[in-house]
């Protein structure tokens, strides 16, 4: 039985996998999913979050230690919790077996424009300097890192934003962290895996596939869905990560 550790982006917590968990575990029925907030969202909102990547790091390896959830660990994670992700496997790669990063950018090898797409810029100050309702600031969300509708997501959304509110110092921490973390440059000692998505308008796409020229890794690209991939085509990154799992030297897992 393998152990898949799931993390999301910057102000995320767990319960916005929705419905992707199910999808994952149904591609891939023999693995355990285990889904962790970062600290200063989700269940753990109450918490300080940590402005340093690496610190990040650290309170995931915290979290499995308490849990008794041993390594080896397969790592699927979005955004800033790629940027964790990575960390995590320069600094412990006897720890990470593999690692499916999905629109994620790092500051060495792409431009800011790249990492927060300017057509973004207004729309994020102006909901920051007029105080926007929570409702307003989902729906922003969901227009940014969604290409696919989802409407109907948006009372759900809410409704986590009322139960575990990011506290906005949280925030601020989170994207201090995502801006100045610094990768290593060398590539990855483990099997991964980039998923990135054309049409993607909060992160270019261009960062997936400069990384994936920089590391000479695997990628594929979505040619519909937005930032948020597994929300807009939940199935496609659960038979694409299959597909890669079985063709890679990690087959020996598979029942």
């Amino acid at each position: 039985m393998t152990t898949w550790v799931f993390l999301r982006g910057l102000t995320r917590e767990s319960r916005h996998w929705g419905d992707f968990v199910g999808q994952f575990q149904q591609a891939m029925p023999y693995q355990t999913v285990v889904t962790l907030d970062l600290a200063g969202n989700g269940r753990l909102n109450h918490q300080r979050s940590d402005c340093r990547v690496e610190d990040m790091v650290a309170d995931c390896r915290t979290q499995l230690a308490l849990r008794h959830i041993a390594p080896p660990y397969q790592l699927l994670a979005m955004s800033l919790g790629a940027m964790v992700a990575v960390a995590w496997a320069q600094s412990h790669p006897e720890e990470v077996a593999a690692q499916v990063l999905i629109n994620t950018s790092l500051r060495r090898f792409s431009p800011f424009y790249q990492r927060l797409q300017p057509t973004n810029y207004w729309p994020l100050l102006r909901l920051i300097l007029t105080s926007a309702a929570p409702q307003d600031w989902e729906r922003a969300i969901l227009h940014m890192t969604s290409h696919g509708g989802h409407e109907d997501i948006l009372p759900s959304w809410l409704a986590l934003r009322r139960s575990h509110p990011v506290a906005p110092q949280n925030a601020l921490r989170q994207l201090l962290a995502a801006a100045r973390y610094a990768v290593r440059d060398e590539p990855p000692a483990m099997p991964t895996l980039l998923l990135g998505s054309a049409q993607d308008q909060l992160v270019s796409v261009q960062c997936t596939l400069t990384l994936a020229r920089h590391w000479r890794c695997a990628h594929r690209i979505h040619p519909e869905a937005g930032h948020d991939l597994p929300l807009d085509d939940g199935p496609w990154v659960a038979e694409q990560v299959r597909e890669w799992f079985l063709t890679s030297s990690l087959k020996g897992h598979m029942p």
